[in-house]
């Protein structure tokens, strides 16, 4: 295995034994960020602990995470990437969709290792670049669903799509899928890298802490992951992953 994916694999352990009993227990606190999104001590701890492990084991690395930001080498072209608990809302009102995120992404070659971890789904999913993409050891292959009209189509409302005039284009596209579902956050994407879903369209107002690992995992399992205007990139607003056959529609009836 390579060497960054099993340490990123041995992070994902550590975030969840912390994580875990305290959703079981309801053991945190809420608390309100600026932008009126969920935050509890369970996210903050879980970060500290990702960061002082990559801090101590990969010292010439940075870290960016979500809720303490940047911490490390600022010069060092490999920095982590992790979202404690993508999907915090949920975790607070005992909703077991939620996961840790980590990614290994490099200045140049861009993600190189992702890691989802699910817990309370009893899910993880991983991928290394070149090495393709795993969900709990079985290898993942996106579907070949080659028309809206037979597709299991994922769509995630946000403000943000009302105030870009594009709520009404997200609703003809669940209108042209065979069947609409609305799973939200990480676990949207690592269903079409599986291939049970076949394109998931992401809230307007995601951060690169919420796309990169599932990026890597999308296009290791054969699909594409790409910002609304069709950009590959985890770092914009916006984030829309499919098998490959249906994006550019999916991309034509958005924009």
């Amino acid at each position: 295995m390579h060497p960054d994916l099993e340490f990123a694999l041995s992070l994902a352990d550590t975030a969840d034994a912390f994580t875990l009993p305290r959703f079981e227990a309801a053991d945190f606190t809420l608390g309100w960020k600026d932008d009126r999104s969920e935050v509890t001590e369970a996210d903050r701890g879980a970060e500290s602990l990702l960061a002082d492990r990559v801090l101590a084991e990969r010292p010439d690395h940075g870290f960016f995470g979500e809720e303490h930001g940047f911490q490390g080498p600022p010069d060092s072209p490999w920095r982590w990437i992790v979202d404690p608990i993508d999907g915090t809302s949920g975790f607070v009102r005992g909703i077991p969709v939620w996961a840790t995120l980590i990614a290994l992404l490099h200045d140049e070659r861009g993600p190189v290792v992702g890691v989802v971890s699910a817990p309370a789904l009893g899910r993880r999913w991983w991928a290394a670049s070149g090495e393709g993409a795993f969900a709990n050891g079985r290898r993942c292959n996106v579907s070949d669903v080659a028309s809206l009209d037979d597709a299991q189509v994922n769509v995630t409302f946000s403000p943000g799509w009302d105030e870009i005039g594009k709520t009404g284009a997200l609703v003809s596209l669940l209108q042209r899928a065979r069947r609409a579902r609305a799973f939200g956050d990480f676990w949207q994407h690592c269903l079409v890298a599986e291939g049970a879903v076949d394109v998931a369209v992401d809230a307007i107002g995601v951060q690169p802490y919420d796309l990169a690992a599932v990026r890597l995992i999308v296009d290791e399992a054969g699909g594409r992951f790409t910002d609304r205007h069709g950009t590959p990139t985890h770092e914009h607003d916006s984030a829309i992953s499919s098998n490959g056959h249906l994006h550019d529609d999916v991309i034509r009836l958005l924009t």
